[in-house]
């Protein structure tokens, strides 16, 4: 048990997302706005569109083989990617949201704990100098 007198270390929470946004180097931060770009349904639309380009081509050919490999390595590659990367967006976003939101009630209950730890101290303080007044 720690007396009155004794002091020690609190930890201080931290904003975790402002830390890791400063800590990010120029690569990190041109690969954020890429991954912005491409992880959007504009993206998703348009590389749609890129690959409906090809799929003349392929059914042209009446190979199934052809248009099997156009639909798995054109048409969901290029179209999965940014649809998939919209639904992580949106997690991520989730997730950014509820950090912020644990970072603010933990910082309230820091300075609520300091506060009762404070007035703790006062009444401690108070009670030992009342048993001092009563012992002499």
């Amino acid at each position: 048990m720690t007396t009155s007198n004794e002091k020690f270390e609190r930890y201080k929470p931290v904003d975790i997302n402002k830390k890791h946004k400063e800590n990010l180097s120029i690569l990190d931060r041109s690969g954020l706005v890429i991954t912005r770009a491409v992880g959007t349904m504009i993206a998703a639309i348009l590389f749609t569109a890129i690959a409906l380009v090809s799929l003349p081509a392929a059914i042209k050919t009446h190979n199934a083989i052809i248009i099997i490999a156009w639909i798995a390595q054109t048409f969901l590659q290029l179209v999965l990617l940014p649809i998939i990367m919209v639904g992580q967006n949106i997690q991520s976003k989730h997730a950014e949201a509820l950090a912020d939101e644990e970072y603010r009630t933990t910082k309230t209950t820091y300075k609520d704990l300091e506060n009762l730890i404070r007035v703790n101290n006062q009444q401690l303080e108070l009670l030992m100098r009342m048993t001092k007044e009563k012992s002499t």
